[in-house]
């Protein structure tokens, strides 16, 4: 492999860049043909190039990966139309804290400014969806510019970096060593980049405020997982005998499994949900820590979930998120340190009130637990005319091992997977698109997430659950499926109709629009033409075999259930609306 060591005479900047990827440990890329010239000399230097079919889930394949490997997700795409469908991607990935980092053909360098083919302001198109957007102009600055975008993915809140690339440029022979060209070693592609322990006094403090409090609170988002904090958090948990829920991207913070779980809160809290009877948990906190939470509207149930006098305590990376909604005592850092410092500071507190406290507060949530399986238990058997999400639920939870991976598509699914799932033990393992939460991202996020548990050499399966109206963005992506051999288990709830959109809008208007219905639509046969398994489910009874026979299998398979278009997820503002069906 040609090394700036040989200095060799025939290296082009597009092999530097390569060399400088690998550097940060990028292994493998989420790109179609361009920019060619990086994609023929990155296999030199050990990365893969992962063929996707379009943009929109090339970034999203990336992002899938990021999540479960916690590494930089790569996507190329060429300048123009193709940079474009990088928009959406993107931006969940900023929004949800993501490290991506898209590598973006420009024009060459004679032409720009005078309408060269596909040629697009991709530094402005770019800026409010990414943390940092630059384009190389010069061979010599490759280094200086490859280290800022890894740097910017990577640290302090993760995020997308962007890196335009003229097209002439990686053709270009390489800059050759001077003083302000060194070889550099230094990697930088994993999350968290830098670690940094929140205030030993605002720590302290924090301790304080938990030890006293009568009804404290934990409430876990997603950074638990960007910091592979979720150990730590269930640690904590256990030690200092705290309740924690989480958000819908934290699900997986800790063991839902444990006593002190409560499973997932916010605005998925209507009658069925695991968390609905334990809303008096919530409504009496007195002090509430949040680890790695947005406190967003969907997250805080449109910021109705807590009591008025509750008090706050924010750790966070962000200091911009930290008392963003909820004035807090602020935790500013990483929060597996901050955690672990918590941890300690807590061990030299009284902590016999909240020992006194636990047995009457395992109670409380296994009754409420137990209620909730009671009322559910007809509809997660019930042999119903049209099956219902609720029995699918049910049966895979059953069949899930702790180290499987299952991927929701936004809308339904998500709420779904939050609510009839079981995390069986700390992790990251739940992936949703819940940063925008944008139509489409379920099947090439499994396929990120699935590249990603085979790299680590994960025994886990992965599922991905979709609706029809998401599926129908990415049908495309089944080749990619099958083109790769992933093992991947996708299942399409087909109701024929957009569920979400379709019941918000008579919750809200008292009608709904025409763009909620579908023409039926045989995603098993889409399947078995692109050479993927189609299974076509339209009874109850089917289920358990269909599932079975699907995690078994070695290649991918995807299962069409026809479902109820009436079952509806537990979704609060949904009370009183509709009846319900227990």
């Amino acid at each position: 492999m040609p090394d700036h060591a040989g200095q060799t005479t025939n290296a082009t900047v597009a092999l530097r860049l390569a060399e400088a990827f690998r550097r940060h440990g990028v292994t493998l890329t989420f790109g179609q043909s361009l920019p060619s010239a990086f994609h023929l000399a990155s296999p030199h230097v050990g990365i893969d190039q992962k063929v996707y079919r379009q943009e929109n889930a090339g970034g999203t394949m990336a992002d899938g990966y990021a999540r479960i490997s916690r590494k930089v997700g790569v996507v190329t795409a060429q300048n123009g139309p193709a940079a474009t469908l990088l928009v959406p991607p993107l931006a969940e990935a900023l929004k949800a804290s993501i490290p991506v980092l898209a590598l973006v053909q420009e024009v060459t360098r004679d032409s720009s400014d005078r309408n060269a083919f596909q040629e697009l302001d991709h530094l402005n198109m770019f800026a409010p969806v990414a943390k940092w957007v630059r384009r190389i102009d010069r061979a010599d600055r490759l280094d200086d510019y490859v280290d800022m975008a890894f740097t910017a993915a990577t640290s302090g809140r993760p995020g997308p970096a962007v890196l335009l690339v003229p097209a002439d440029l990686l053709t270009d022979p390489a800059a050759s060593l001077s003083s302000l060209l060194r070889p550099r070693a230094m990697s930088l592609g994993q999350v968290p980049l830098d670690r940094v322990v929140a205030d030993p006094a605002a720590i302290a403090a924090a301790a304080d405020m938990l030890a006293a409090a009568r009804h404290p609170l934990v409430v876990a988002g997603g950074g638990i997982h960007l910091s592979g904090a979720a150990a730590g958090l269930a640690a904590l948990q256990e030690a200092a005998h705290l309740p924690v829920g989480t958000t819908v991207m934290g699900k997986g913070g800790v063991d839902e499994t444990h006593p002190l779980s409560l499973g997932v809160i916010g605005y998925v809290m209507g009658q069925g949900s695991r968390t609905g009877e334990m809303r008096p948990i919530v409504d009496r906190a007195d002090v509430v820590l949040l680890v790695g939470n947005r406190t967003n509207q969907n997250g805080t149930d449109s910021w109705k979930l807590f009591s008025p006098n509750t008090r706050f305590i924010h750790l966070d990376a962000d200091p911009m998120e930290v008392g963003r909604n909820h004035e807090a005592m602020r935790l500013v850092g990483d929060a597996k340190l901050t955690l672990a410092a918590l941890g300690e500071a807590l061990k030299a507190r009284d902590l016999s009130t909240r020992a006194a406290a636990r047995p009457g507060l395992e109670a409380e949530i296994a009754s409420a637990i137990t209620g909730w399986r009671r009322t559910i238990a007809d509809i997660t058997t019930r042999d119903a005319k049209l099956p219902r999400p609720e029995r699918l639920m049910a049966e895979l939870d059953a069949l899930l091992r702790p180290e499987d991976i299952v991927v929701a598509d936004a809308s339904y699914s998500s709420i779904w997977i939050a609510n009839y799932l079981t995390a069986k033990r700390p992790g990251q393992r739940f992936l949703t698109p819940r940063g925008i939460a944008g139509l489409g991202w379920g099947l090439p996020m499994a396929i990120g997430a699935r590249i990603a548990a085979e790299e680590a050499g994960s025994g886990g399966r992965v599922v991905c659950l979709c609706g029809d109206g998401g599926f129908g963005h990415s049908w495309a992506e089944l080749e990619t499926l099958r083109r790769l051999e992933l093992p991947i288990v996708t299942i399409v709830l087909n109701n024929g109709i957009l569920g979400y959109q379709k019941h918000a809008e008579e919750v809200k208007s008292g009608e709904h629009t025409k763009a909620v219905n579908f023409t039926a639509v045989d995603h098993a046969a889409i399947a078995r033409a692109c050479g993927v398994l189609g299974v076509r489910l339209e009874h109850s009874g089917e289920i358990r075999g269909a599932l079975e026979t699907a995690l078994a299998a070695d290649h991918p398979t995807l299962i069409d259930m026809v479902t109820d278009p009436d079952a509806k997820p537990p979704i609060s503002f949904y009370a009183g609306h509709y009846p319900e069906p227990f």
